[in-house]
């Protein structure tokens, strides 16, 4: 386990604050607090090891869903995190632009494999390019990084809420990989599925790595559904941009300042962001502060049984 920051950490809150784990509501992270309703799975699939027919039926649910390229690989991955370390050993050290402040995995991912690390937008004099579109926690949409580096990683786990800015089409250009999952958009971050889609000599490698059976018979027919259900998606869309907008004017209220986010987590300006994080754990509310900025506080959207709680203690 690396020590790195991130959401979560509702056990060390409740130890802290005090509560049961289940007192909590935990809008830490960006995961859509309505997940993706699961469909009766046949017994079978948790017996038997994956097959061929699932894994296809994953994978042409996919395609279909952000239509992928004809040209680009799609590679299922047991979550992204089992992707990012291994990202750097796909091409030679050089160079790397990861513009941040951003997801703080890929940076340490490359500095160990004698990656020079950069946190500047991407130039042409890089070799490497990670761009997270849109970032994490700022929401930022970047443009595709240019075609004649060694190494570009689009990391889209936020770009379903907004498919229209997807760069998906780049992941036919050599050398690309666009990352997606079912993490966030779907809620599901405990099914650790997602998808590499690009370079197919690239997306060889990390299959190669990975081994047979990496993802479960399980996830296939989970992800499968949800992927295919693009009537779900669309109003998870709608309800999602509704209650951002929602969550906006109650801090607003209270002072703070909107300083981006994408419609799955909102990211505020406020004097004093731990003392607005402790007000709130104090109402077993838990949120996310960083240790780079003394004043930006982030915060997921409540399910809908949770906000009575979160006006409440906004209060």
């Amino acid at each position: 386990m690396t020590g790195r920051d991130h959401g979560g950490g509702i056990d060390a809150a409740a130890a802290r604050f005090g509560g049961a784990r289940a007192d909590w509501i935990d809008l830490s992270t960006g995961i859509n607090p309505v997940p993706y309703p699961l469909p009766d799975l046949p017994p079978r699939l948790w017996r038997d090891l994956p097959d061929a027919a699932g894994q296809a039926a994953l994978i042409a649910a996919a395609r279909a869903f952000w239509s992928v390229p004809a040209a680009a690989a799609l590679l299922p991955v047991p979550g992204l995190s089992s992707v990012i370390p291994r990202l750097p050993a796909l091409a030679a050290p050089g160079r790397v632009a990861i513009p941040g402040p951003t997801y703080n995995e890929y940076a340490p991912a490359f500095a160990a494999a004698g990656w020079q690390v950069s946190s500047d937008d991407p130039a042409p004099t890089d070799d490497a390019a990670v761009v997270v579109h849109p970032n994490n926690p700022d929401g930022r949409h970047h443009a595709a990084p240019a075609r004649t580096l060694r190494l570009r990683v689009i990391d889209e786990s936020f770009c379903d809420l907004t498919p229209a800015a997807s760069l998906v089409a780049e992941a036919a250009a050599p050398a690309t990989l666009v990352l997606k999952g079912l993490g966030k958009f779907w809620g599901m971050g405990g099914l650790r599925l997602g998808f590499v889609i690009g370079d197919p000599r690239l997306c060889d490698a990390l299959a190669a790595q990975l081994g047979p059976w990496s993802v479960s018979g399980p996830a296939q027919a989970i992800g499968t559904a949800a992927l295919s259900d693009t009537g779900w998606a669309a109003a998870t869309r709608a309800r999602l941009r509704a209650d951002a907008t929602r969550l906006d004017a109650r801090l607003a209220a209270r002072g703070a300042a909107l300083a981006g986010g994408t419609d799955l987590f909102r990211l505020y300006d406020v004097p004093d962001a731990a003392a607005l994080q402790d007000h709130l754990a104090r109402s077993q509310v838990w949120t996310r502060i960083f240790p780079w900025s003394p004043r930006l506080i982030r915060l997921g959207l409540p399910a809908p049984a949770d906000w009575p709680r979160v006006d409440a203690a906004l209060a």
